[in-house]
């Protein structure tokens, strides 16, 4: 379970990494326009000297963490990969578990973004539906490799937040609804939190 869940998160942390590296002009209407948004301000930080320094690393991660967390809706995200064990958390456990995984994809995904390669992506379509919409984009590494990735995002107030990556046809979310099912189906959901605890310590 270790072993795909840090799959899981190497693909995510690197399709968004590669996304704020190199961005091409973004063609599409407001959806695409706001994930475009987040992605200058966090080039923005990474490329910001006095950031650069070793004593300003804490405060570096803490800028990006922000960045982020404007367009991710981590509570979102943690209620679709739970899926219907989701209702079956109080309130207190509802909010633990989205602030443990939270702290996975961010911590994971500022380790990976400090170590960027210059890739480029294009953004190649914008897909509306109501509040629901698909900002699609595709990774084109320097060996020419184009990996395509869709960020789901919906309308929350004036914002579009991303409540779903998908890499090459496999959905973030979907990966860890399978994941954290085996694991409450085959033990607890308090084994669950345990393991998510001790991902988050190391």
């Amino acid at each position: 379970m270790e072993k795909k869940i840090s799959i899981a998160f190497r693909l995510f942390v690197v399709c968004f990494s590669f996304l704020v590296v190199f961005p091409l002009k973004a063609a599409g209407g407001e959806p695409t326009e706001q994930v475009k948004q987040t992605v200058d301000a966090v080039i923005q930080i990474l490329n910001n000297k006095e950031l650069k320094k070793p004593e300003k690393l804490d405060e570096r991660r803490s800028k990006i963490r922000e960045a982020v967390e404007k367009r991710f809706d981590f509570e979102e995200m943690a209620k679709r990969s739970l899926a219907l064990h989701w209702k079956k958390r109080t309130p207190q456990e509802q909010e633990e578990f989205t602030s443990l995984f939270s702290d996975l994809l961010e911590d994971t995904y500022i380790r990976k973004i400090e170590r960027y390669e210059e890739e480029k992506v294009v953004y190649t379509d914008e897909r509306t539906e109501g509040s629901y919409a698909t900002v699609r984009t595709r990774i084109v590494t320097t060996k020419e490799i184009e990996i395509p990735v869709d960020y789901k995002i919906f309308k929350k107030g004036q914002k579009w937040e991303v409540y779903d990556i998908v890499i090459e046809g496999i959905s973030l979310v979907n990966n860890y609804r399978t994941q954290f099912n085996q694991i409450i189906r085959s033990g607890s959901y308090e084994d669950l939190v345990q393991k998510l605890k001790k991902k988050v310590l190391k």
